[in-house]
């Protein structure tokens, strides 16, 4: 009788384990999909269906790959366009056209080359094998291709309205392959983004340097600024590849910041460390752009107020929003430490940036940003900001980055009569895109100037500029600045149902909020959600910021 038993009980194990083979198989055989199911779960469902092959069986990751092909043709083609366009005699068409059409011809560029790395990385992989942090950064690319081409359409939208509407049609469908792609992309690939815990794993972009050396560099470099010891700080932190020196007396390297820009190599990679300007104390009067191919570049000057870069560019004097910028920033990697950034045009000239960043895994330290309208442009990718100062009037910090503000101080300055205060206006568009303003630990103030009027301007802490508007105030102190209901509406029920605002363990006297906006966008939040937001998990920093030196915190307080 043992043995019988012995005998069914081997049996069965052999049994068990041929159903567990079986169940494993099966989880490991691709699944085959066709547009019509897949392209339901997309923002343009007839569009996805009409861009993909009819009917023909396929995994989501081949959709995927044959959309990022579809939306690169798309790119290059709106280029094309773009170009023909430029191309026309000048006395076809105003300056400001002109303009909306080199902001067109530079994002659409930025597209092209976006497209290209994601359609070489996705095709180089196995259909289930990308990466969780290589995830992120196509995520994070494609999601930038949107607010790319919004931006092109609002630069063209203060043009010759026969150029808008020629670029319109056009617009409207590199849009919807772009939609249809990041959302694909996010089937085949990324793993929950709405959660915003993307980071499944990654590696050290300065893997040989050891974390003690980070926290030396962090405590003696900025320190040593004004003792004029930077080598002696770099030496045991960061991989310094250069360092040169701006000074406009004639005694560093370069009498301005630009010339320096342009000396540093093209297209380095992050182990080659950083090429650093150091910036002497001064006003310099400059207009300064960091182009794509200057990577990985550290800027530091003498301190706020002492290292001041300025310029009063506008939108009433003819530029675009996108093009009013003082600084600009697009090269990877960029850091910059202990400088005054200004816009002096003043609330009469409206919009008119001081700082517009569209640098992936960026960082400025200790800075300060000076303006009314538009002051701060986090236009797109990844950004840190750490221990700055911001200063403005109207949507003053904007843009649809991932970024996370923390200990910073953020001041509301003097508006027009007949404006109000409006701290944020966050653009996301699309439901898919990994973006949003985070503000932790940081504290949102009346400026001297406004503490001192009557007492009559409202602020709130943002506004929802495009239909997916995110942001989140966190363990920030609120002052009474703040109008009881926090937020105020763009323009009647717009977007109030499809935003997202969140409010997270605040002080102050205008963190009250028991009489905030009721709309189904707004929240309030606890430590599980909030944490989403953290630089950790929303900016994957924890990859890229020890390598700066910069101090940060990862998680909640």
């Amino acid at each position: 009788m043992a043995s019988i038993f012995s005998f069914l009980s081997t049996i069965s194990l052999l049994l068990m384990f041929v159903f567990f083979l079986s169940l494993s198989l099966a989880d490991s055989s691709p699944i085959f999909n066709t547009p019509e199911t897949l392209c339901d779960s997309t923002p343009y469902p007839p569009f996805c269906k009409s861009s993909l092959p009819y009917n023909k069986p396929g995994t989501v990751q081949d959709y995927a790959r044959i959309s990022i092909a579809n939306s690169l043709t798309n790119a290059r083609d709106f280029l094309s366009l773009v170009q023909h366009y430029s191309s026309l005699p000048s006395t076809s068409h105003e300056s400001t056209n002109i303009l909306a059409l080199e902001d067109c011809q530079f994002l659409a560029q930025l597209n092209i080359d976006s497209f290209s790395y994601a359609l070489q990385t996705v095709n180089r992989s196995n259909d289930a094998n990308l990466p969780g942090s290589l995830a992120v950064d196509l995520l994070t690319l494609f999601s930038a291709t949107l607010t790319n081409l919004e931006t092109c359409l609002e630069s063209l939208q203060v043009s010759d309205s026969s150029i808008l509407n020629n670029l319109t049609a056009p617009l409207s469908n590199g849009t919807q392959y772009c939609s249809t792609t990041l959302a694909l992309f996010c089937h085949a690939w990324v793993p929950h983004p709405e959660k915003g815990r993307l980071l499944a794993e990654g590696k050290d972009i300065f893997p040989s340097m050891k974390n003690g050396a980070r926290k030396s560099f962090r405590l003696r470099t900025y320190e040593s600024i004004m003792g004029r010891k930077l080598l002696q700080g770099f030496e045991d932190g960061v991989s310094v590849r250069q360092m040169v020196v701006v000074n406009q007396n004639g005694t560093g390297d370069f009498a301005n910041i630009t010339d320096a820009v342009n000396a540093a190599s093209n297209n380095t990679a992050s182990s080659d460390g950083y090429f650093v300007i150091y910036v002497v104390a001064g006003v310099y009067n400059e207009y300064v752009f960091i182009p794509k191919n200057k990577k990985y570049l550290m800027m530091i000057g003498d301190g706020i107020n002492q290292t001041i870069i300025t310029g009063n560019r506008s939108v009433v004097d003819g530029w675009t929003t996108f093009n009013s910028f003082t600084f600009a920033v697009v090269g990877q990697g960029f850091v910059a430490v202990n400088i005054t950034f200004q816009n002096t045009a003043g609330a009469i000239k409206h919009q008119a940036v001081a700082v517009r960043n569209g640098a992936d895994l960026s960082t400025f330290y200790n800075c300060s940003f000076e303006g009314y309208q538009d002051t701060l442009y986090t236009h797109s990718l990844r950004q840190f900001y750490r221990d700055c100062e911001i200063y403005g009037t109207i949507d003053y910090i904007f843009g649809n980055a991932a970024v996370v503000l923390q200990n910073c101080k953020i001041y509301s300055r003097v508006p027009l009569d007949d404006q109000y205060n409006a701290v944020t206006a966050q653009d996301r568009t699309d439901p898919n895109q990994n973006t949003g303003t985070s503000i932790q630990n940081c504290s949102i103030l009346a400026s001297a100037e406004l503490a001192a009027s009557n007492g009559t301007t409202k602020s709130y802490l943002g506004r929802p500029w495009k239909e997916y508007s995110r942001t989140v105030v966190m363990q920030s102190f609120i002052d009474s600045l703040i109008d009881p209901s926090g937020w105020s509406p763009w323009s009647g029920d717009f977007a109030l149902a499809t935003l997202y605002y969140a409010e997270f363990n605040n002080t102050g006297p205008g963190s009250d909020t028991s009489n905030r906006v009721t709309w189904d966008g707004y929240h309030l939040i606890n430590a599980t959600d909030a944490a989403n937001f953290t630089v950790s998990n929303f900016t994957q920093g924890d990859i890229w910021l020890p390598a700066t030196g910069v101090p940060y915190f990862g998680g909640l307080l």
